[in-house]
């Protein structure tokens, strides 16, 4: 996988009975023929690239190859969205989730960098979900300088942090989001360093490791046929020693 990436699937799961199948339900075979592997939930993800035939066919790599998976992610409203890009290896086994980014501002193209390992028929699936911890930021870092609902704001913030760290499985990371959610509740402390202690950088490194994901879609699975190395530049050809004989020799031999 690429330089940046986190443990398998991220570990909190969905709790709504929107998403269009069970994130960790069985594969698609084959796609809908009306469809364009599109999935359509709470939080679309429409168009996902590359796909070959709609995903009758599978898109090719080879080992080691970089190269991008996107699609088009949005929501209704204004909360937060976020997705990533999980591969599973020819046995079926998912290896670890890679986030995706914004392609570009206001398009609601998303895209991730992967590669893949071993040759064999490999498989890809883009997950879209609702991202509650992204959204309280916007708003705790509009409304606690204006001095709006400081307490009731600083306190939704620390119940979100109270479910992420329940999907930590790492004691060590998972006492620095219960450090943030003491300070964001210490009403000893100004409300700025309160808020402050919720936005470090070792905050932000657990979070993005084990983000908090809600209304969690995935779209269909769709095929991958990697490759070795000499399919980017190897060809095969055909030699019929028979028809490479002469007048005298009619009948070509490898001799």
């Amino acid at each position: 996988m690429p330089a940046t990436h986190h443990s398998s699937a991220p570990p909190t799961p969905s709790t709504e009975a929107h998403p269009v199948r069970p994130v960790d339900g069985p594969p698609v075979p084959e796609p809908p023929s009306s469809g364009d592997c599109t999935a359509v939930g709470r939080i679309p993800v429409l168009d996902v690239r590359p796909v070959v035939q709609r995903g009758r066919r599978p898109a090719k790599a080879v080992t080691g190859e970089l190269f991008e998976i996107s699609a088009t992610v949005f929501r209704e409203g204004h909360d937060a969205v976020a997705a990533d890009v999980v591969l599973k290896d020819p046995e079926g086994r998912p290896g670890p989730w890679t986030p995706m980014r914004e392609l570009a501002p206001g398009t609601d193209r998303w895209g991730a960098t992967v590669t893949a390992g071993e040759p064999g028929h490999w498989t890809y699936t883009v997950e879209a979900w609702g991202d509650p911890v992204t959204t309280w930021r916007r708003h705790a870092q509009i409304k606690v300088p204006a001095g709006m609902d400081i307490e009731l704001v600083l306190e939704e913030g620390a119940r979100l942090y109270e479910r992420a760290a329940s999907g930590v499985p790492k004691k060590a990371k998972r006492q620095v989001l219960r450090a943030a959610v003491a300070t964001l509740r210490d009403e000893t402390r100004p409300a700025a360093a309160r808020l402050a202690a919720a936005l470090t950088p070792e905050v932000d490194a657990v979070l993005a490791r084990y983000p908090l994901r809600e209304l969690v879609t995935a779209s269909d699975t769709l095929p991958l046929l990697v490759e070795r190395e000499r399919a980017l530049y190897g060809a095969w050809y055909e030699f019929f020693p028979r028809s490479e004989g002469t007048a005298q020799h009619p009948h070509g031999t490898f001799r």
